[in-house]
């Protein structure tokens, strides 16, 4: 008698992680020394997590990355800190502020502290020897990074060619790289925000309380709301007041909006969410509405 087997299927959220856990093995294997940009945001925590999976028992095998702007919010330094001890990873982190007193990058009084990423960046990389680095961007985030590849190549300069992209069929990758060139890798390119915020709530991730519902001071400035504190006070004719709101995305705390909002829970923001018609980073981001090209620019140059 012929015996019949059920017929087995991922789920959606199932094949996001199993193509992810195998970027990541493919990175460790085939590039000398990878490290994973870690800022203690919701994607990079998934990134982190992801890897704890691929690599489990043993610990992950290369060291995360922070750059430093020295305006991050302290909860999510306060988590950063808490998956780092955890997991017994080593944490490298560069310091935009000691970028600037090292000459590496120059403060004009102009230039935000996210294009100083840039160059922070670039140069621990070049310090450390990173010859691969994984970052959390997504696809659906911003038409720049739609552009982009799973294996994004930087030549020697840390700069990205949207034109120069090597093909990716079939999930085939090519690591090759020349003398001082290094790649970005993107696990998480594939996956939405609501993919990330229902792998959240799966796993039991924790996160920046920032994410959540709360009271805040803020005020509004380019038709965001902003966090008043000493790091970025309000300019003349801003006023701030108490409102209920959470974050969508954790930067900058000068270029970070908030957006009003009770959901509480995971799953509250996960319905939020699953309404939403704007991207986080479309929504909340001020670094992105300089031009229409904002995000593109900046890559190019050698950002995230």
């Amino acid at each position: 008698m012929t015996q019949t087997h059920a017929d087995y299927q991922l789920s959606q959220l199932d094949q996001l992680e199993a193509e992810s856990i195998h970027i990541f093995r493919e990175v460790a294997a085939e590039f000398e020394k990878p490290v994973l940009m870690f800022s203690g945001g919701k994607d990079s925590i998934v990134m982190l997590r992801l890897a704890e999976k691929a690599f489990y028992p043993a610990k992950i095998p290369f060291p995360v990355l922070h750059v430093d702007t020295g305006l991050d919010f302290p909860e999510v330094l306060e988590t950063r800190d808490r998956w780092v001890s955890r997991l017994g990873v080593k944490l490298v982190v560069a310091s935009i502020d000691d970028a600037i007193a090292n000459g590496v990058v120059v403060d004009d009084g102009k230039t935000s502290r996210n294009r100083l990423q840039i160059g922070t960046l670039l140069n621990a990389i070049e310090e450390n020897g990173f010859t691969a680095a994984f970052g959390g961007g997504r696809r659906d985030e911003e038409k720049a990074r739609a552009k982009e590849r799973v294996y994004s190549h930087r030549d020697e300069f840390g700069q990205w060619d949207p034109k120069m992209q090597r093909p990716e069929l079939w999930s085939l990758y090519n690591g090759r790289l020349h003398e001082g060139e290094h790649m970005r890798i993107f696990p998480i390119s594939n996956w939405t925000e609501l993919d990330v915020w229902s792998y959240i709530a799966r796993e039991g991730i924790e996160i920046p309380p920032i994410y959540f519902s709360h009271q805040r001071r803020v005020f509004e400035r380019g038709g965001m709301l902003m966090t008043e504190t000493p790091l970025n006070p309000c300019r003349e004719g801003e006023v701030a007041e108490e409102r209920t709101v959470r974050f969508r995305t954790c930067g900058d705390i000068s270029l970070t909006g908030c957006v009003e909002s009770t959901a509480s829970t995971v799953e509250e923001i996960i319905e939020e969410i699953a309404v939403a018609r704007v991207t986080e980073r479309g929504a909340t981001r001020g670094d992105d509405k300089f031009s229409e090209a904002a995000m593109e620019d900046r890559k190019k140059e050698g950002y995230f």
